[in-house]
């Protein structure tokens, strides 16, 4: 394992908020997107891309940060997510001393919990966008929009767990400020960054930092994040959903999760997640992926010896979820894959990547290790689950 993301792995980190819930309305994609607002001349159709639109240049100086927060700052807005008591025992790690629980896990579960948290128009119709862990769960999210005196209820149109992110409608009187997705394949590590958000209920905060890594793992609950932007831009309770803005007043990140072990360690998920997200959450209000239901123990090469296998090929099943497809077709606990559709398989993510290339529906031919006999049993994929699984305590191989 990388050294730093072993530190990572060990270290307190937790989301900038929690709440949210799964699920919602669906909206027509191609309403959000006008071209006068963020389409160029090279987008087309109903899943061109947001982030076509150029803002007008910011002249690099003494009052770029100030000036980029005066024209853009009116897009982002602050979130009051309230979840029923049945549920607000929270998955976030944090508890906003302005709202809901101040007991941590036992807490009383005698009224709901409030959690704040940010969020952007990326459309001038009401359109924005948060983490999924800012609404899970809630049942009533206010959204506070700038020059308004009272807040918008909304509406959910999209979410997605497993990349955390989600899309949210109100219906404002006229069109709002918005926000435009900029390229973060292209933003270097140094860049200047800005982050916007409602930190410990305090909103409209502005901070700055820089771009400090990209592409870093993060594992915060059930929710493994793969490639995400590291900034040292102050990140705090409340900031999640914020956007990350470059100089020229584009989101390169959506602001999420801060190590509460150091100082200046916050993470954002890249706009180049995010583009290949809101297209699927806004046509079907969630991301399509195949899933067999499997849990992986080791991949490594002891277990050759172990499960009397030829080779060091395989993976070992740990866990199989109840009534997903793994279940039906009858994989088990301890049994070890060796190949799918004829094709080794060594590794846990190897098994994965293969998974992920296939579609929702197809068959699987899958070659089973059960006790010194290979045998091949049909997998049909399904969909994944929006939402956490969580898999017992006691689940695994024994001794």
């Amino acid at each position: 394992m990388h050294p730093f993301t072993k530190t990572l792995s060990s270290a307190i980190l937790g989301f900038a908020v929690g709440a949210g819930a799964v699920g919602g309305g669906i909206f027509a994609y191609h309403d959000i997107v006008p071209p006068t607002q963020n389409q160029g001349s090279q987008a087309s159709g109903p899943y061109a891309k947001v982030a076509t639109y150029t803002p007008p240049t910011i002249a690099i100086g003494p009052s770029t940060v100030s000036n980029v927060v005066k024209r853009d700052g009116g897009a982002v807005v602050k979130i009051v997510a309230t979840v029923p008591a049945s549920s607000s025992s929270s998955s976030s790690p944090y508890f906003n001393p302005f709202y809901g629980s101040i007991f941590g896990n036992n807490a009383p579960q005698t009224s709901a919990q409030t959690d704040i948290g940010s969020g952007f128009f990326f459309n001038s119709k009401g359109y924005l966008i948060t983490n999924d862990h800012v609404i899970h769960g809630a049942n009533n999210i206010q959204v506070y929009v700038p020059g308004y005196s009272k807040p918008f209820r909304a509406t959910r149109v999209g979410t997605d767990y497993a990349t955390d992110l989600a899309v949210l409608k109100i219906n404002p009187p006229k069109p709002v400020p918005s926000l435009v997705l900029g390229n973060s394949n292209s933003t270097p590590v140094g860049a200047w960054d800005i982050a916007i958000g409602n930190p410990y209920n305090l909103s409209h905060t502005v901070t700055v930092g820089v771009v400090s890594a990209k592409g870093r793992p993060l594992t915060i609950g059930s929710r493994n994040y793969k490639n995400l932007l590291q900034t040292s831009a102050a990140i705090n309770p409340g900031n999640s959903g914020g956007p990350l803005l470059n100089l020229a007043g584009q989101v390169i990140g959506i602001n999420t999760a801060v190590s509460t072990q150091g100082q200046g360690i916050g993470f954002a998920i890249p706009t180049s997640t995010v583009e290949k997200i809101l297209p699927q959450l806004m046509k079907n209000g969630h991301v399509t992926r195949p899933w067999m239901g499997v849990f992986i123990a080791t991949d490594s090469q002891a277990m050759a010896q172990h499960f009397g296998l030829k080779t060091s090929t395989g993976v070992v099943i740990a866990y199989v979820e109840p009534q997903s497809p793994a279940a039906k077709a009858g994989l088990a606990t301890g049994d070890v894959i060796t190949a799918v559709n004829g094709t080794a398989v060594s590794r846990a993510s190897n098994l994965k990547s293969m998974i992920d290339k296939l579609t929702v529906g197809t068959n699987v031919h899958v070659t089973v290790n059960d006790q010194g006999h290979t045998i091949t049993k049909t997998v049909t994929l399904g969909q994944e689950p929006n939402g956490p699984i969580t898999v017992p305590s006691n689940a695994g191989l024994g001794g």
